[in-house]
């Protein structure tokens, strides 16, 4: 499998690369922040690739960023998604933006990406939601450690997408978080908070 290309920048169309590599002319399928951050033909490009094999046809699919590429993966192994669709999700959004409107259960965002129905929206949120790495920053460095009320506000603004009214929701985290007092990630508040509002 090809998990990753350099060379010349051949020729470059919508979402669609040709690199030569040592005289051969490889096509990768690019989202358009991938598009953007390459050169114009001539120039050097390095990229990470997923190989995508079908019975008819093998796919290459590049990445300039490692966290574009773990999204796109994660992306079409949730049933109903193909590449199609993943390399569409990822144009129509910044990735840092889409692993905050998975954690944030952002439906409203997601079905603003042209060719995202609500549907999709709410299996990339279940199916994701949890398979993100902990921790994610959009570059891969360290994120800056949330403080509580950063926290809460991330768990009140995701339970308002889920549809629960504000008043229930802020009284369910208050009761939540004077339990259990230890419990200061975003993941793990959200689910003991939707726990408590099914009583």
């Amino acid at each position: 499998m090809i998990a990753h290309l350099s060379g010349t920048l051949f020729e470059k169309h919508l979402q669609r690369l040709v690199i030569d590599v040592g005289g051969v002319g490889y096509e990768v399928h690019v989202p358009l922040s991938t598009l953007y951050a390459v050169g114009e033909p001539g120039s050097a490009v390095s990229l990470r690739v997923h190989t995508h094999v079908r019975e008819d046809a093998i796919q290459l699919f590049g990445f300039a960023a490692a966290l574009e590429l773990m999204l796109f993966e994660r992306l079409i192994g949730i049933s109903g998604i193909g590449p199609k669709v993943a390399l569409a999700v990822l144009s129509g959004i910044e990735p840092a933006e889409l692993v905050r409107a998975i954690r944030q259960a952002d439906l409203a965002r997601l079905t603003s990406i042209p060719g995202v129905g609500k549907k999709t929206a709410e299996r990339i949120v279940i199916e994701l939601r949890d398979r993100l790495p902990p921790g994610l920053a959009p570059d891969g460095a360290p994120p800056a450690p949330a403080t509580e009320d950063d926290v809460r506000g991330d768990v009140l603004s995701a339970l308002g997408n889920l549809g629960y009214q504000r008043n229930a929701a802020e009284r369910a985290v208050d009761r939540v978080v004077a339990r259990e007092k230890t419990l200061h990630e975003f993941e793990a508040l959200l689910r003991e908070v939707l726990k408590e509002l099914a009583r």
